[in-house]
């Protein structure tokens, strides 16, 4: 046995066990390849607006590099708790949003407010792969529900994530609009899930991170938010990668009853001590000034998505249900059943870079998940590279 494989055995069984990104491993592998139109990442290729960026500069040049609150500081969570009465009409309560180190952060401490190492979390899947990473971190268990796939796209069976339920069930992560499969919850489906969790006891982690890119109509797509009640078992997750175009920043947020509050402060505090003020000084401006911006990233995207449908959509090789929500289409290819053999051949021989379905679990392994939060001119390119090759 030479010295990296005895220095890696001795990890631990979690950190061995820990499955690398079927993501990351594409874009590694095409990130270098001249001309590759990359549509892999969950991103749009925007920069974060200046308004945002001066913001941060403005804090960095005043001095405030020093240790914060860890909850986030007061404007902050004042800002946040006004989005939200404004999106949702909730009451506008601070005590009720945390700060933290992104999306990602959020999951990760919202599985150790609520599960221990064995319990299990319900996930629908297909699904984003970090959920499920980051509850085996801490010893915890996936349990996969496989969404149902028709014509008209993926569908949530409320009987299969029932079936699932154990005695060490304690979670069930709900991400809609979802990544990848552009599936949004109806009002009736949160109820089914709200009335399930509560029937057993279970909490229930919203990720509502795409709320914003609903392709159904409205503002903003259906929450828990609208059928809860104050004692629901309920912890939000959310971002500003998405909306504000910062994804490179790593800046997200909690939503929950303010009772959590110490026992999520201490999470943070164990974690990171707290976010840079001046990522929060550009939460802050982000939030104030943004929503402009938050539009714009909503047209383009709607029009990539249109784009997207007008030339996949209509390969009699793709099968493609225009999706609900979120930035992504997510389809599959005739003849074509393993999707990291495909997307490593679509990057040689097409030029662009998609996700392999084969990283979003269960049930995903024949799709291909492209983001469509792009400029129209790449994005036509793109679909189009794609579309001549499927006719080779």
């Amino acid at each position: 046995m030479n010295t990296n494989q005895k220095l890696f055995g001795a990890l631990s069984a979690t950190a061995k066990s820990l499955p690398e990104s079927g993501i990351v491993e594409v874009m590694n592998y095409g990130r270098r390849r001249e001309g590759t139109i990359a549509l892999w990442a969950g991103e749009g290729d925007l920069p974060t607006p200046d308004f945002i960026s001066e913001a941060a500069a403005r804090s960095l040049k005043s001095g405030e590099t020093f240790y914060t609150w860890q909850r986030g500081i007061p404007e902050l969570r004042e800002q946040l708790a006004l989005y939200h009465h404004k999106l949702y009409g909730v009451p506008a309560d601070r005590e009720r949003y945390f700060v933290c180190g992104s999306g990602m952060q959020a999951i990760q401490i919202a599985f150790a407010l609520t599960m221990v190492a064995g319990d299990e979390v319900i996930i629908p899947s297909p699904s984003w792969p970090n959920a499920a990473a980051a509850a085996q971190v801490i010893g915890a268990k996936p349990a996969f529900v496989a969404m149902d796939f028709g014509d008209r796209g993926f569908s949530l069976d409320l009987s299969k994530i029932e079936s699932l339920v154990g005695p060490r069930t304690r979670v069930i992560f709900l991400n809609s609009p979802a990544n990848p499969s552009g599936w949004v919850a109806t009002p009736e489906d949160l109820k089914n899930v709200l009335a399930l969790a509560r029937k057993h006891g279970l909490w229930i982690v919203a990720d509502e991170i795409y709320a914003r890119f609903n392709w159904k109509g409205g503002e903003r797509s259906p929450s828990f938010r609208d059928v809860m009640d104050p004692e629901d078992r309920i912890v939000f997750v959310n971002t500003f990668s998405k909306n504000w175009a910062m994804t490179g920043w790593r800046i997200g947020w909690i939503e929950a009853h303010p009772s959590l509050g110490q026992a999520i402060e201490n999470l943070i505090q164990y974690s990171t001590s707290g976010v840079a003020v001046f990522m929060q000084r550009a939460g802050i401006a982000a939030l104030d000034k943004g929503e402009n911006f938050v539009k714009h990233m909503i047209e383009r995207s709607r029009k990539g998505r249109e784009i997207t449908m007008n030339v996949l959509g209509k390969s009699n090789r793709v099968r493609l249900a225009p999706p609900d929500g979120a930035f992504y289409a997510f389809f599959s290819v005739e003849g074509e059943s393993d999707s990291r053999a495909l997307a490593l051949k679509l990057i040689d021989e097409a030029g662009v870079g998609l996700a392999p379905g084969t990283a979003f679990g269960p049930g995903a392994e024949p799709f291909l998940r492209i983001c469509f939060a792009r400029s129209p001119e790449s994005l036509e390119i793109a679909v189009n590279r794609i579309a001549d090759w499927l006719k080779r």
